[in-house]
C-alpha cells in the first residue's frame, strides 16, 4: 500500500490534533503537530521577554530563531514537544502561549522557517500533519486534505472543559472571546491565512463525537491510499 501525506487544517479547538493522532496511529504514520511548533517558538519568546502582552521584538526574534530547536518525543502513548531538549508539552498548552503562538504565526520569517522544517519532515511521506496552512502552503499536493471546523461556542466550551479539568481558573466568556479573535487573526493575516482549499474534505464536527468523525476520516484515508 502506498504511503501518502495527510494534511489537516482548521480552526482552533476543533480537535484537529486528537483526530490527527488517531489517524496516524491507525495508519502507522508519523504525526506532526505544527501548532506545537509555533507554541514552542512563542514559549521561547515569552521566556526571553521577546514576546510581551503588548509587543513582539521581531528583530530579536529573528536573531534567536536558530537557537530554537524543536523536536518530538514519545512519552508513554503520547507524543510530547521538546524545546532545546526540554519536554515542554504542558508549558505550551496555556492560554498565554496559545495567544503568543497565534501572534508569532503572522510573522513571515517565522512561518518561512517553520514551513521549511515541516516540508523536510514530510519528504518520505507517511505522515499526518495538522495546522493552519498545511493544505495551502506546506503540502499543497497532499493526497488527502481535510479542513476541520465547528461552531465557535462549541469550541470555546471544549477548551473551557479541558482547562477546568486541568485545574485552571478560567471563564467561558473569556475563552469564547479569544476563540473568535483567533479565528479572525488566523483567517485575515497577510502570511498564509487559514482557508479551505477546493480539494479539501470538509469536516464540521459541531455535532459529531470522536467516534463518528474518526469513521469519516478513516474512510477518506482508505479511499486516498487506494487511488
Amino acid at each position: 500500500m502506498k504511503k501518502i501525506i495527510v494534511a489537516i487544517d482548521g480552526y482552533s479547538s476543533c480537535g484537529k490534533s486528537t483526530m490527527a493522532k488517531a489517524l496516524a496511529k491507525y495508519a502507522g504514520y508519523t504525526y506532526i503537530d505544527t501548532g506545537a511548533m509555533y507554541r514552542a517558538v512563542a514559549l521561547y519568546g515569552i521566556s526571553k521577554k521577546i514576546i510581551t502582552k503588548d509587543n513582539i521584538d521581531e528583530v530579536r526574534l529573528r536573531t534567536e530563531l536558530d537557537n530554537i530547536h524543536i523536536g518530538f518525543i514519545k512519552s508513554g502513548e503520547q507524543q510530547h514537544t521538546t524545546l532545546n531538549g526540554e519536554d515542554v508539552e504542558s508549558k505550551i498548552r496555556t492560554m498565554e502561549v496559545a495567544d503568543g503562538a497565534s501572534r508569532v504565526s503572522t510573522i513571515g520569517f517565522v512561518r518561512k522557517h517553520l514551513v521549511a522544517l515541516q516540508q523536510k519532515m514530510g519528504e518520505q511521506k507517511g505522515i499526518v500533519m495538522d495546522g493552519r496552512d498545511i493544505t495551502t502552503v506546506v503540502f499543497p499536493n497532499a493526497e488527502l486534505k481535510i479542513f476541520v471546523t465547528a461552531a465557535p461556542e462549541t469550541r470555546a466550551q471544549r477548551r473551557f472543559d479541558e482547562l477546568k479539568e486541568k485545574g485552571d481558573n478560567v471563564i467561558y466568556e473569556d475563552i469564547l472571546k479569544q476563540v473568535i479573535e483567533r479565528d479572525y487573526r488566523d483567517s485575515h493575516r497577510s502570511e498564509s491565512p487559514l482557508t479551505q482549499t477546493a480539494d479539501s474534505m470538509l469536516l464540521d464536527n459541531t455535532n459529531l463525537n470522536k467516534e463518528e468523525q474518526f469513521e469519516l476520516i478513516k474512510t477518506w484515508f482508505n479511499n486516498a491510499v487506494k487511488e
